[in-house]
């Protein structure tokens, strides 16, 4: 196991080395995040009324300076880890904190912008009690940057720029997990997964029309296997039937992507497949370093996931790069760190047509 972990460990390192020298190549491409937990990096701190929040310990605790940011993770989470193989130093700052900065506006906005909001996904009226940013207002406050933009450097920059970006999309997993909490589930599976892509289909088709060419999008993962949904089942094992969902939503959003890939000329992707990922580790996890892939490391009550992660109250587990989850739903720094290491470098069984990397650099 360690021989297999020091292998893994030095491939990064070679590989992280190639990226720094690409980077320095020419100008970094803008990064424009959308999506829900696995990728907010604070949204919802800054939003008064919500009720979604990761502001407080233990959450941040292998962050620099041991700082709650509003990541739902114990340090650095995917968007954070995507951003640094492109270049950064981690993901591009919340839309919300940069309105704070008026004059520079335009200079930040070049860079990229973070606009996920724990609690949303694709559905507007997912997480619509909890005091989140929907998907569709996210899209509506990117539609604000692209004005600026066009304001300070004009219509035909900010279309080349804008196609140059990288738009990295990570949502669809609450979608499933309130329709499994709802007392109205009479829909039937391959109805309500068809209205989830065709409304990631408007959702897509605005992005593509403000601009957007490059989309890096992150499918559902296996939620059933996550620890809080894990406690449900007696044996502790995974609810078959919401990762059935997540397999069927997989399936259908690759159809719609390719769909629409040859609608629109000049639209590139990468696919993600998160449940393909994610049960490559739960199947293999002596591979990964990983020794546990059921529990959550910080939480109280069964599996470690029938309580929030909250300090003093929390148990705490003390070895957080061997667990795949931090808390009864999200992943690990270091399960994020393989996570965005896959999506940007993975072969073709995890992420599809084309790696992040290879989207990247696909001018």
């Amino acid at each position: 196991m360690a021989k297999r972990w020091v292998s893994l460990s030095l491939f990064l390192i070679i590989f992280l080395a190639m990226v720094v020298s690409h980077s320095a190549d020419g100008p970094l491409p803008g990064i424009f995040i959308l999506g829900d937990s696995t990728a907010d990096v604070g949204t919802n701190t800054l939003l008064p009324q919500s009720k979604v929040k990761s502001d407080f310990p233990y959450y941040g605790i292998d962050f620099p300076h041991t700082r709650p940011t509003g990541r739902f993770s114990n340090g650095f989470n995917t968007a954070d880890f995507l951003a640094k193989f492109i270049g950064y130093r981690r993901s591009p700052p919340p839309f919300l904190s940069i309105l704070r900065h008026g004059s520079s506006l335009s200079k930040r906005f070049l860079r990229g912008i973070n606009f996920a909001s724990a609690g949303s996904g694709i559905l507007d009226t997912t997480g619509q009690t909890l005091g989140i940013i929907t998907l569709g207002a996210q899209i509506q406050h990117f539609t604000t940057v692209q004005s600026n933009l066009t304001a300070a450097i004009g219509a035909e920059e900010t279309a080349k720029f804008l196609s140059k970006s990288l738009f990295f999309i990570s949502t669809g997993s609450n979608d499933i997990i309130y329709y499994f909490q709802s007392n109205n589930r009479t829909v039937p599976k391959e109805e309500f997964v068809q209205n989830l892509v065709d409304a990631y289909e408007n959702h897509l088709r605005t992005l593509f029309n403000l601009g957007a060419r490059k989309f890096g999008i992150i499918s559902v993962p296996p939620i059933g296997c996550c620890p809080s949904l894990r406690t449900l089942d007696p044996s502790d094992g995974c609810l078959e039937e919401m990762n059935d969902y997540a397999t069927f939503f997989y399936t259908t959003i690759e159809a719609l992507l390719q769909r629409l890939s040859s609608e629109y000329q000049g639209m590139k992707y990468s696919l993600g497949n998160a449940y393909e990922m994610t049960m490559n580790v739960i199947n293999n996890p002596i591979a990964f370093n990983f020794t546990d892939v059921k529990g959550a490391c910080c939480g109280g009550g069964k599996l470690n996931a029938e309580s929030f992660c909250v300090k003093p109250t929390a148990a705490l587990c003390s070895d957080r790069d061997e667990y795949l989850f931090w808390d009864m739903f999200h992943p690990t720094k270091q399960a994020c760190r393989l996570a965005a290491f896959t999506l940007y470098s993975g072969e073709p069984r995890f992420v599809s047509p084309i790696n992040f990397s290879q989207l990247a650099m696909d001018n």
